[in-house]
Order: structure tokens, then sequence, then C-alpha cells
């Protein structure tokens, strides 16, 4: 395997105009468009979480959208996988593999891979995942707090899923996540030259492009959506179950908030992840090319010449 094979990243928080752009640049340079969004792999979940329609999927292959039921746990280590095989897929189909999502880590272990864990015992992890619900967030945090100092005072005490996972690797192994990252640093996911174009619009754009999208989404279907995803009696800690939206929209077809209050609900949670992941980016990535503030048009053309410029030069 060369490293001098291309892949195109595109970043940027949610309602960035990620998907648009991604299309724009698929369709220019013969491009196949690999999801990088932890909601959108869910099949139940193409409304709330703003999939591609299927309009657009039909101009350029789309991959890894709406592929599994939101009964199963989507991991990183998972879709890192799916991934891979997607990106070799393209390059054997001689197309550019445009890899475009919100979730940062998804990204990062794909350019960065990912360490090697331990495996610890499902039963541990029922365990766990009993306890949280139990005690609740904040205090199983407080009680990760002793065992994995690191891991508690990074992840947020809503992040069921990775506290439960970090209390049971410490349990299991007497080793806290941090020293097994130490001890069996990350491998690279795969040989490839990455480009990596960041979307970063100014934060007040964003908030009011995401406020008239949640808008668009109730006209669009997202109450049914929600209620069929409700009506399959899933665990509340399933990731699909977390979506944006679902638990605002849960409360309103429960008869607790009005559809108003729902909306206004959904659109605050929205904004608040958007702010989180503005940060994480702004942090935790480099980008080869990032687009601040241009319309669309704008940044497709600018995108365009950055990638033409990108696909000429020779890799290491």
């Amino acid at each position: 395997m060369t490293a001098d094979r291309p892949v195109l990243i595109l970043a940027g928080p949610t309602g960035s105009g990620k998907s648009a752009l991604a299309l724009a640049l698929a369709t220019r340079f013969a491009g196949t468009i690999i999801n990088a969004d932890s909601m959108q792999v869910y099949a139940e979940l193409r409304v709330l979480t703003a999939r591609p329609n299927p309009a657009d999927e039909e101009l350029v292959p789309h991959r890894l959208y709406g592929i599994v039921p939101a009964s199963e746990r989507w991991s990183v280590g998972r879709w890192l996988a799916a991934a891979r095989m997607e990106i070799e897929v393209a390059w054997q189909a001689g197309r550019l593999p445009v890899v475009t999502g919100g979730t940062g880590l998804y990204l990062k272990a794909l350019t960065e891979g990912l360490s090697p864990l331990p495996a610890v015992s499902a039963e541990l992890c029922r365990d766990l995942e009993a306890l949280y619900e139990q005690e609740g967030g904040a205090k199983f945090r407080e009680r990760l707090r002793s065992f994995d100092p690191h891991a508690a005072a990074r992840l947020p005490a809503t992040d069921r899923q990775r506290l439960v996972r970090a209390m049971a690797v410490a349990r299991g192994t007497g080793r806290a996540l941090t020293a097994w990252h130490e001890i069996n640093p990350p491998r690279p996911a795969l040989a490839a030259r990455f480009a990596t174009i960041m979307l970063l619009p100014p934060r007040e754009d964003l908030y009011r492009r995401l406020d008239a999208r949640f808008v668009a989404m109730l006209a669009s279907g997202a109450v049914p959506e929600v209620r069929r995803l409700l009506d399959l009696n899933l665990d509340a800690g399933l990731p699909a179950m977390k979506a944006l939206g679902v638990a605002e929209l849960a409360r309103f077809l429960n008869g607790e908030t009005t559809l108003a209050e729902a909306c206004a609900q959904g659109q605050a949670a929205t904004r608040r992840y958007a702010k989180r992941q503005l940060t994480w980016l702004r942090h935790q990535m480099t980008a080869n090319f990032v687009i601040e503030d241009e319309a669309l048009e704008q940044a497709c053309a600018s995108a365009e010449a950055f990638m033409r410029a990108f696909l000429l030069t020779p890799g290491p």
C-alpha cells in the first residue's frame, strides 16, 4: 500500500454546509462521499440527522449512511473499519474518497489511528451500565474519578457510553485508559495523503442556520420519525436515542411540552452541540484549508481551487 493515494476530509460543525460542499466537490472530482457522522449511520434517523436526500445520493455514490438499525451501538472502531474498506473501494474504482461529518473523533481516528485497548467482559459492562442508570451520570463520574481522574475530568456526565467504557477498562484491568494509550500508542489507520478542509462559519450565522434547519426538520417529518423510533421501545441509553431532537420531541409526544417548546429546546440543544464542536475542531484538528465566512458558491470555488492544486502536487 502506498501513501500517495488522496483522501479529502471535510470537517465542520453541524449545519456548516459540509454536505453541500461534499456533493459539489465529489461531482467535480469524481468522488465517493463517505459518512463520518456518528448519528447519520442509523437507518431510522434520516430527518433529524439531516442525512443527504435521495436525489443527492443518486448524483454521486454515498456510503455509510443509514447502514445500521437504531438498536445497535455503533462505535469509532466499527466506523474506522468500515471507512477503511469504503476508501479502498473508492480508490480501486478510480474515485476520490470524500470523508465528511461532524464526529471529530471519527476523523481523528482516520488520520491518526486508534490505540488498541484490552477486552473487558460484557458482564462487567452490563453491571456498570446498570450502576450508571441507578446513580445518574454525575455520581457515576465522581466514582470514576478515583479510578481514572483524567477520563472523569474530560468526559461530560451525560456521556454514558464513554464513562462506562472508561470504568470498565479501569476496573477490569487495573489500569486507566490514559495509561493504556501511553503503552499502546495509536497506529495509523491507513496509508494515504490527506487533505483536510474545515468549515468554521461565524457562530451567530451558524446558530441562525441551525434554528431554521430545526424548523425545516419539523416540516419534513421529524415528529413522526421520533414516534416511529419510540415505538421500537429501545434502551434509552443507546446512542441513537441521544440524537439531537429525539428527547425534546419525545417529551412533546408524551404530552409534557408543546411543539413550540420542544422546537425551542431542540434548537437550544443543537446550538450547544455546535458550540462544543467548534471548540473541539479548533483545538483538536489541523486543517490544510479553512473556510470561515463564505457563501456556498464562493466556498465551492475556493475549495475546488485548493483541491486542484492538492491533487496535482506529487505525494511524498
